[in-house]
């Protein structure tokens, strides 16, 4: 495949660099592979559904996660640049509350695959930004929960020197010792 799977600050969150093939026309390469994904990344896990977002400069959204019914997810930036984090909600881990980030441009090609058992946000720092993500579950509304963006008791260090754009429910977001975590 010739996709780098480079370690995170949390073990399970992986960041994917792929082998970019280019010249002066265009470039070209592998951002899925079955068989060698989850051999490399998410060994046990299906994709069954893609999702599309565009969002413009300064939205932040998360930090999201789906109870019961977990989502993973596989993340890559196509139009644009975001600071992708991820964080432990799973009350068993030895990593609960730590969070993890990294840089996803259309000019890096970089995926991040956030598994089961995280919550999952983003900023946006270009003009407008185009994410597309494959999941390991469907979306479920009643199932979905929220940690606020800027709870003190995990620290993000968002690379911003702006106001976000946030949105009522990512507002309405939980601190992460109130909300309801992973077991």
């Amino acid at each position: 495949m010739g996709n780098q799977v480079l370690a995170t600050a949390l073990p399970e969150v992986k960041l994917i660099e792929p082998e970019v093939f280019g010249d002066e026309s265009g470039f070209c390469y592998e951002s899925f592979s079955a068989d060698e994904f989850v051999d490399d990344v998410a060994r046990g896990f299906d994709f069954v559904q893609d999702r599309h977002l565009r969002a413009v400069h300064g939205v932040l959204r998360g930090l999201h996660y789906q109870v019961q019914r977990p989502q993973g997810r596989l993340l890559q930036v196509v139009v644009g640049e975001i600071f992708d984090v991820a964080v432990d909600v799973r009350l068993n881990s030895p990593n609960f509350g730590k969070w993890c980030g990294a840089y996803l441009s259309a000019g890096n090609h970089r995926q991040v695959w956030v598994p089961p058992g995280f919550a999952h946000g983003f900023v946006v720092l270009s003009d407008v930004a185009e994410c597309l993500w494959k999941a390991t579950e469907y979306w479920f509304p009643e199932l979905e929960r929220c940690i606020v963006w800027n709870d003190p008791d995990i620290g993000i260090e968002w690379p911003i020197d702006f106001q976000p754009i946030v949105g009522a429910k990512d507002a309405a977001g939980r601190r992460l010792y109130e909300a309801e975590n992973m077991p």
